[in-house]
């Protein structure tokens, strides 16, 4: 079952496989649901849930001296809801950002920036905090540059770290925090039958999570399974937690995402399916 086999071009190219979604609840749709319109059975396991950081003064006192910032970067589209969720409570909007310029990270950070009024100023092609890193010195970012950068509490330090390795001034302030959630009883029933083809991961996060509430249960992975990462930085995480990861995203966007799980079951391509993923 577990095996990468052709399928029948006729049928829905992931018909008969089933895929662990390990997304936070509120954001586990828009991947489950493509999965499932590509025939897949989906099995839902939130692995992580997203609550406030233990203090909001750092964030509110930075909220409230935006004008002294000369970049504000955005490393996720949780961040960018957060931290303009907060602004609100300080009777703040996009418009306290006029002075700054703004870097989002990914096409999804982009667009959720856009929600809210903003349009950024730099969104690198490199879909990671290297890529911000890459494409600064170029806009002027270096020694005496204020940069903010609201972000989970368990984010990686490479971004913050070599900018102030070049001279940056940067405030990092918390606007959320991940924590494990409760496990659905029904997946890890699920999961623990080794009943499953493919366990997917968008974050370290949530490879971390996904591997601690196993342990707490006395539940192996899947030995058949194949892991699926959204990109390189969390494909490293389950690497280093001893996954064995076969897919990864070509860029760390969900369609990405589901266009590697497509064409590995159909091993010559998502186009060899007759699918293209939008």
């Amino acid at each position: 079952m577990h095996d990468a086999e052709p399928r029948d071009e006729a049928s829905a190219p992931l018909a008969g496989t089933t895929v662990v979604v390990t997304r936070s609840r509120g954001q586990a749709g828009a991947l489950s649901g493509r999965l499932e319109e590509l025939g897949a059975t989906v099995v839902e396991f939130p692995v992580i849930q997203l609550v406030d950081p233990d203090d909001w003064r750092p964030a509110d006192a930075a909220i409230a001296s935006l004008s002294e910032y000369d970049w504000v970067v955005f490393t996720s589209a949780n961040a960018v809801e957060r931290f303009f969720e907060r602004a609100r409570v300080g009777e703040r909007d996009a418009r306290a950002l006029a002075d700054a310029c703004v870097a989002a990270i990914g096409p999804v950070t982009a667009a959720r920036c856009m929600d809210y009024g903003v349009r950024p100023d730099y969104v690198p092609e490199d879909f990671r905090a290297e890529g911000v890193i890459e494409g600064f010195p170029a806009r002027g970012v270096g020694a005496g540059s204020r940069v903010l950068l609201p972000r989970a509490l368990e984010a990686r330090e490479i971004l913050p770290d070599t900018l102030r390795e070049q001279g940056a001034i940067v405030d990092v302030v918390p606007v959320y925090r991940t924590v494990p959630a409760e496990p659905d009883g029904d997946a890890l029933a699920a999961i623990a039958s080794g009943n499953v083809d493919v366990v997917t991961f968008t974050s370290p996060s949530t490879a971390r999570n996904f591997m601690a509430i196993l342990e707490r249960s006395g539940i192996s992975p899947p030995a058949g399974a194949v892991v699926a990462s959204i990109g390189p930085v969390t494909s490293d995480a389950a690497i280093k937690l001893g996954l064995n990861v076969a897919i990864e995203a070509g860029e760390s966007t969900i369609s990405a995402l589901v266009e590697a799980i497509v064409a590995y079951f159909c091993i010559s391509g998502a186009e060899a399916c007759d699918v293209h993923v939008d």
